[in-house]
This record gives structure tokens, C-alpha cells and sequence, in this order.
């Protein structure tokens, strides 16, 4: 997902990282990536080196975000200039309050002024609007949540909107999805800059439940399902991710929503935006990609477990979807594994 690699930062043992956050931005949005980012410090020696996190805002007094939490800044915008505050990392929040901040000059000029100052700009969820306002992304792939991209889309043409994507890296600047997505791209900063043993500890500590390469869809055929309001289509998918193994064609899945197929796969596709087929493959690559990174069974017997059957078939699933072969996603996410094939 990478157009240009950027160059470690951690040959420094500390990395200073400012997180610009404004009135309404979501709370996840802040605490999300700066948790997952305070998390090196734990694993280092003597737990001296890691992220140096300062939080600025155009004031220091508290902060109202939009679960209603205030978090309160270390310093305003002139008080980090005044002050030469190093900035290796600039990190700005999304939230209901992006619109408004978008109008806010002060805000707007120190974003400016980090960006020339940071060696990797990062923004979280509705933070791409930020940098694409100060036409920092055109001509740069993006990504941004998922609900405001037809709005991004139309107000910043010249950027290189990816709608589905987790996060993405384009050059120094990485932009990110919905809320969690941030705490993604936080991860993959940690292996960037730390590498990938010290990541993995990280989220294991934060119990995260897997490390999403930034190619992964927005949404899960599981959050589809939760979606999904009409009793017959909501059964069927439930039957989807219940009996992976099963042939689980149009026909089948018909007389069980009690419909002819040809309705079934309209409404199908008007309540899920996927055709049968297309959902069945997403289910059964979610469910191989767990059984790649939790269990040491073969590739031959992930594809049985997962209703892939045939582990060929699995492969051009991964290679479609996400970019990356089944031996490279198995390493990636269980490096030190024993006793299983790829």
C-alpha cells in the first residue's frame, strides 16, 4: 500500500510526536493512536526511548470531545511554535468537529507550519480533510472514513481517494480510516520505526486483536451481517458464517430466505452492496486469515476449515483481496511460528 517507504525514524531513541486535536474531535481519534504509541516504552530498556506524546490545541483549557469526554492540551498552537516543540511525527484527529476546525485559522496555519517540520504527517479519520484543505494530498492516495469519502471525494478531486482502505502510506503522508483504523496505523508506525517483534508485543499488550495490513476492507463480513435489518437477508448471513464449509451457492441460500433466486440476489445486493458470492469469499477470507495468525494448521487444512477447499483457491482469494500471498501474511503476523506450512 506504499508508493514511497519512508526511512526509519527510530535510529533517535525518542521520537516526538504532536497530535493537533480541536473542539469535537472523537476521543478514539486521540487516545486511540497515543495509547497504542506509549506502549514502546513499556518494552524498552530501562523504558527510556519510544514516542514523547504532546497534545496541542488552540488552547490549553479542557477540551470537549464528542462522547462528551474533555481532554485537556499540553500547550496551544503558538506555545509549540514559541517554544521550537521538535515535531518527528505530526498526528491531527477526526471527528464531528473536522468542519468547523476547517475554519479555524490558527489551527490551520500550525498544521501548515508542522508539516514542513515533521518528517511523517498522519491523520485520523476526518484529519485527511485538514490536509487536503491545505492541498497537502493532492495528487496523494488517501484515506478517510468511510462515511464522509463521497464528501472528500467531491470537495478534493486532485486526491487519490482509496474508500476502502484501513490506512495508507503515500510518501510521508499516512491518512487513515473510521476511529480503530487509527490505532492500525499506529501499529504499522510502530514496525516501521521499532520493527515488527516490538509492534507485535505492543498489540498484544493492548490486546488488539490482529495487525490489519492497511489494504484490508473498511468493513467486516461481520459488521455487514450487524447491519443488516431484513429478517430472510440477516438469516442468510448468519447461516454464511455459521456453515463456511458448506457449497453455500445462490440456490441454497434462496430456499432458506424462502425466495425465488432471482429476488434473493437482488435484495441480497441492495441490503449488503455484495453480491452472494462476493460475501461468501470475504466471509471465508476473514475466517483463514484468524486461522492464519491463531493456529499452526496447514495451508491445506485452513483452506478445508475455512470452505475454501482447495488451498489454490484460497491463494487467489489472498492475492485478489489483499495484495500479499498466503506465506507472506502467515509471516507477517506469525514470524516465530513452529511446526506449519505455507
Amino acid at each position: 500500500m506504499t508508493r514511497a517507504a519512508h526511512p526509519p525514524l527510530a535510529d533517535t531513541p525518542l521520537i516526538h510526536v504532536v497530535m493537533v486535536a480541536y473542539p469535537d474531535a472523537h476521543v478514539l481519534d486521540i487516545t486511540g493512536p497515543m495509547e497504542v504509541l506509549s506502549g514502546v516504552k513499556l518494552f524498552r530498556d530501562g523504558g527510556v526511548g519510544g514516542y514523547e506524546l504532546t497534545l496541542v490545541a488552540a488552547e490549553t483549557t479542557p477540551i470537549r470531545t464528542t462522547s462528551g469526554l474533555s481532554l485537556v492540551p499540553d500547550m496551544t498552537f503558538e506555545q509549540a511554535r514559541e517554544s521550537g516543540l521538535p515535531i518527528d511525527v505530526l498526528m491531527i484527529a477526526g471527528g464531528h468537529g473536522t468542519q468547523a476546525a476547517l475554519k479555524d485559522r490558527r489551527l490551520m496555519e500550525f498544521v501548515a507550519w508542522a508539516d514542513q517540520q515533521a518528517a511523517r504527517v498522519i491523520s485520523i479519520c476526518t484529519g485527511a480533510f485538514i490536509l487536503a484543505e491545505l492541498g497537502r494530498l493532492d495528487g496523494k492516495r488517501a484515506a478517510t472514513h468511510w462515511w464522509w469519502c463521497p464528501v472528500m471525494a467531491k470537495r478534493y478531486p486532485e486526491v487519490e481517494l482509496d474508500a476502502d482502505a484501513i490506512y495508507v502510506r503515500d510518501g510521508k503522508y499516512w491518512t487513515s480510516a473510521g476511529v480503530t483504523s487509527g490505532m492500525d496505523l499506529a501499529l504499522a508506525l510502530v514496525e516501521a520505526d521499532w520493527g515488527h517483534d516490538m509492534a507485535l508485543k505492543v498489540a498484544r499488550y493492548n490486546v488488539m486483536y490482529m495487525m490489519r495490513p492497511g489494504g484490508q476492507a473498511q468493513f467486516s463480513a461481520q459488521l455487514v451481517a450487524q447491519q443488516v435489518d431484513d429478517g430472510p437477508i440477516n438469516r442468510t448471513l448468519e447461516h454464511i458464517l455459521s456453515n463456511l464449509t458448506d457449497e453455500l451457492n445462490v440456490a441454497e441460500l434462496a430456499t432458506l430466505a424462502c425466495m425465488s433466486e432471482r429476488s434473493f440476489a437482488r435484495k441480497f445486493k441492495r441490503e449488503t452492496g455484495e453480491t452472494p458470492a462476493a460475501y461468501v469469499e470475504q466471509a471465508r477470507l476473514q475466517d483463514a486469515r484468524v486461522r492464519l495468525e491463531q493456529s499452526d494448521d496447514t495451508i491445506d487444512v485452513i483452506a478445508l476449515k475455512s470452505g475454501f477447499g482447495a488451498a489454490e483457491r484460497m491463494r487467489r482469494a489472498f492475492h485478489k483481496h489483499l495484495g500479499v500471498t498466503v506465506r507472506s501474511y502467515r509471516e507477517r503476523f506469525r514470524p516465530n511460528r513452529a511446526g506449519a506450512d505455507a
